[in-house]
């Protein structure tokens, strides 16, 4: 190994490492009821996101010095038995190393707003632990070389993505809404563990530089069949689409703005959001193994970009419709990578992920700012013309508004024509079970097991 290509590899551990810091020292704490001051938070959280961010620049500019595009790092195979493997591999390519140093910029970026934002905030500290958790989760999530190694980091930024939506756990809606998204995240990560199962079976591995080709992201070639491809395409589309809030599980969506403004802005308006697109990226070379798959791709993502703005056309909260408007454009970055538009869809995600943790930093004060000006000019605001107005009858107006107010009925979908189903099954089935034990002991269930399983899930409030 060169000089250079071992300072590279220095670097990159160096830059996986310290976000895990941040979650030893910040969680040790925590768990040894340490407390630590709020400056001392403060300063850990910046050294550690400034040290991350400087290695990951050091190795852009060390890869653009020497020309390289491709650089991995393999920290050793962990289980390795006959027909099976599982290494923690990191690799450093040109779709890598810039999520990286935008995880590195956004999380930065909010963890100094939210230092003077959760100011003397009860759970100061939970927030930055599990802050420091999503960190760690999204730098893992955007180096990973294998399959598994990404599927620590997916799960890492959904746990810690849940428990912030119900960050103010002592009110009911928070819990409710936490609950509801991490149920859509135990479908989103049920699919891209299948995923991992299935690339297994037909590989043996789940190494990405084999699987998607030896040539550098996005010039790698799967060695898929079209019908292979399509089968595990599908089930990444599916874990992307819960990650991402994709159709049909854009419902959790505004329920996620329970959670303080800084978790909003970096998890469903910058990075978050978008790794459902950065995963369906990465494995750009299954999706041009098949062509339905790809036809797939787009009319989702463009589905999804006509009805998130739609919705967020009529919402009355900011964040909700910032939340939306995000939405509608990770659709078309969706649609973008089925047509095959890798770079392109690279610069809107970065883009895009920049412009709405702007927006949503500054929405507490965005309101403020609007009265300041009704007031300057007694009079409101002018709003734009709506062109549905020229091209639609009232009645169909109407209907729109009531499609769009209902949030196009996914979650009346999901819950009473998938979910429902399933619950009524399982009662079924429970209640079988519990005639067949109280047969076999000759005696009725205990009164604990009598109660009935909760199976309503309520509306967002």
């Amino acid at each position: 190994m060169s000089d250079l290509a071992s300072v590279m590899s220095w670097l990159g551990i160096f830059v996986v490492c310290t976000p895990l810091l941040l979650v030893v020292v910040l969680g040790i704490s925590s768990l040894l009821k340490w407390q630590l001051d709020e400056q001392t938070i403060t300063r850990s959280v910046q050294a550690a996101i400034i040290s991350g961010l400087a290695a990951a620049v050091a190795i852009l500019v060390l890869m653009l010095i020497d020309g390289t595009r491709h650089v991995v790092i393999n920290m050793g195979a962990w289980v390795e038995i006959p027909y099976y493997h599982f290494s923690i591999k990191f690799v450093f390519d040109r779709l890598s190393v810039p999520m990286a140093i935008l995880s590195f910029l956004l999380t930065g970026t909010i963890g100094a707003f939210a230092a003077r934002y959760m100011h003397r905030e009860p759970g100061y500290n939970r927030f930055f632990v599990l802050y420091a958790l999503f960190t760690l989760g999204m730098v893992v999530t955007s180096l990973a070389d294998t399959i598994e190694t990404l599927f620590v980091g997916w799960e890492l930024v959904g746990l810690s993505s849940a428990l912030l939506v119900a960050y103010y756990q002592e009110r009911p809606a928070p819990a409710r809404n936490g609950l509801w998204v991490w149920i859509v995240y135990r479908i989103s990560d049920a699919a891209l563990l299948l995923a991992a199962v299935v690339l297994h079976h037909m590989a043996g591995e789940g190494d990405f530089d084999r699987l998607l080709g030896t040539g550098p992201w996005p010039d790698g070639r799967a060695s898929l069949s079209e019908v292979q491809a399509l089968v595990v395409g599908l089930l990444f589309l599916v874990a992307a689409a819960g990650k991402s809030g994709l159709v049909p599980f854009s419902g959790w969506l505004p329920r996620a703005m329970e959670g303080p403004t800084p978790s909003s802005a970096i998890f469903y308006g910058a990075l978050s959001i978008h790794l459902g697109a950065f995963l369906l990226l990465r494995i750009s070379p299954i999706l041009e193994c098949s062509v339905i798959l790809c036809v797939v791709v787009v009319v989702l993502g463009l589905l999804t970009a006509v009805l998130a703005y739609l919705v967020g056309s009529v919402q009355t909260d900011i964040k909700a419709a910032l939340s939306y408007a995000c939405l509608s454009q990770v659709g078309l970055i969706v649609a973008e990578i089925g047509l095959g538009f890798r770079y392109l869809a690279l610069v809107h995600l970065l883009g895009n992920a920049c412009l709405r943790t702007l927006q949503f930093m500054r929405a507490p004060t965005l309101l403020h700012d609007y009265h300041t000006l009704e007031n300057a000019i007694g009079d409101h605001l002018p709003r734009p013309t709506v062109p549905m107005k020229r091209l639609a009858s009232a009645r169909i107006r109407s209907w729109f508004y009531r499609f769009a107010l209902e949030r196009a009925y996914l979650d009346w979908w999901l819950t009473d024509r998938i979910v429902a189903p399933f619950v009524w099954l399982f009662q079924r089935l429970d209640a079988l079970e519990r005639r067949w034990t109280d047969f076999l002991s000759g005696q009725a269930s205990r009164e604990s097991d009598q109660m009935k399983p909760y199976s309503q899930i309520e509306e967002l409030s």
